[in-house]
């Protein structure tokens, strides 16, 4: 069984490795999965190239990957899975005390950070041509999805920040019309379409236009602004932030309207120093009672919710969130780093 494995932190050491048939044996009552499709985001790459996760205990390398999706070859009775099932796998395990939030199958919500997560800290991931998983962990994909189905973990972050949203909705007898997105990378774009299948006004913003996101974006019947806030002209009620740029965040407290919510799912590179005015930020968040809250990662409910909302969107769009296609039997570091022209970057763990 081949499977890209990897040394956080060494990117010359990322390699096509043949691993022991133990890697892909099931234990009791797991799922028996090929792999199909790898997603590969920022996430993937920081491993790689700056150290960040965690070796699996005793392992010299990591099985890389959490964005997955594959069929099922063989699953045990009463495991409500079957041969031929379209399936994508769950991330993250709750810890072992376990703290109350993972207690409740909240384990997004950790509160120890003692939380497995897989292709990432401690865990194996789905980066190989065989993997095995526990029911509980594996979410079956309507089948019409096709490869698109690997699109169900980045879905499942934007899944959870928007259940949080509409929570912080309720506060105020307030209804939203319009939202703002911030970014056109994968997250932002999948934002856009759960914001459109709650039927808001969704403008996106990026600094670069171009294709594919101008018609991407288009294609959802959303509007798209390029360059920085001054060329947005709706004051928005929601704002989803993917890019994590300091400056942008601040300046978004005094871009949203009275009682807006701000959601931050986007992370800036570490060491960067900007000065921003934090008492005038402070001032504008209380005077207009401006919520802003951090959200990543998903638990199971999230996870079905992400695929509900890619079984209900447009699949020739969907389709086009996916630009390049690396073949297992080809992989190099440079061929996983995104282009000016990419959007979605996945293995074909097939090929």
């Amino acid at each position: 069984m081949k499977a890209i494995t990897v040394v956080p932190g060494n990117p010359g050491l990322v390699q096509v490795e043949t691993l022991d048939e133990q890697f892909s044996r099931p234990g009791p009552g797991e799922l028996l999965v090929e792999g199909r499709l790898l997603g590969i985001c920022g996430t993937d790459i920081d491993i790689m190239e700056d150290g960040y996760g965690a070796l699996p205990p005793g392992r010299p390398s990591l099985v890389l990957g959490h964005e997955s999706l594959g069929t099922v070859l063989d699953a045990p009775p009463g495991s409500g899975f079957a041969a031929g099932d379209l399936v994508a796998g769950i991330v993250r395990r709750p810890d072992p005390v376990p703290c109350e939030p993972c207690a409740h199958g909240s384990w997004d919500f950790c509160a120890n950070g003692r939380f497995t997560e897989r292709g990432i800290k401690e865990l194996d991931g789905y980066g190989s041509q065989l993997w095995r998983i526990e029911p509980e962990y594996t979410i079956r994909l309507d089948p019409r999805l096709g490869d698109c189905g690997v699109l169900l973990e980045p879905a499942s972050v934007l899944a959870k920040a928007w259940e949080q949203i509409d929570r912080f909705v309720t506060r105020a007898p307030l209804r939203p019309r319009s939202v703002l997105v911030t970014g056109a990378g994968p997250i932002g774009l999948l934002a856009a379409l759960m914001g459109v299948q709650r039927e808001l006004d969704v403008h996106v913003m990026d600094i670069k236009g171009g294709e594919p996101k101008t018609g991407l974006v288009e294609g959802l019947g959303a509007t798209f602004h390029v360059g920085g806030l001054d060329n947005v002209p709706t004051t928005p009620d929601i704002v989803v932030d993917t890019t994590g740029h300091g400056p942008l965040v601040f300046d978004l407290t005094r871009k949203v309207a009275p009682s807006g919510i701000i959601c931050l799912t986007g992370i800036a590179a570490s060491g960067r120093r900007t000065p921003v005015p934090l008492d005038e930020g402070n001032k504008d968040m209380v005077l207009e009672n401006t919520v802003m809250f951090g959200s990543v990662n998903a638990n199971r409910r999230n996870f079905e919710q992400a695929a509900e909302a890619l079984a209900d969107a447009d699949p020739h769009w969907l389709k086009g969130l996916i630009t390049r296609r690396v073949p297992l039997s080809g992989l190099t570091p440079e061929a996983l780093r995104k282009g000016p022209d990419d959007v979605k970057v996945v293995v074909d763990l097939t090929a």
